[in-house]
């Protein structure tokens, strides 16, 4: 569901009921602004374990895995989601 942020400020209550069931994206000069939704997709998302770790201190063996893995079949289309390459 999207919506404006005039529509949240005066019905609040019936956005709360509805992004309990499915986020709503409330928009503001027609751009998606902020993303009301319930508490406990909020607890799942914010838990995903995220890492990072720095490519100058992967071994040699990790870079050759990295290195031999292969796109699945028909996800050609992602290659376009990537950033140029930084020279």
């Amino acid at each position: 569901m999207t919506t404006t942020v005039t529509a949240v400020s005066k019905t609040f209550g019936a956005y709360q009921d509805a992004a309990v069931r499915d986020p709503v994206i409330i928009t503001e000069n027609g751009r998606p602004r902020t993303v009301l939704l319930a508490y406990e997709d909020f607890v799942r998302l914010s838990k995903r374990d995220r890492r990072v770790d720095l490519t100058a201190e992967l071994s040699a063996d990790e870079i050759a895995a990295v290195e031999a893995v292969e796109m699945e079949p028909g996800l050609d289309h992602l290659n376009g989601e990537l950033l140029p390459a930084k020279v």
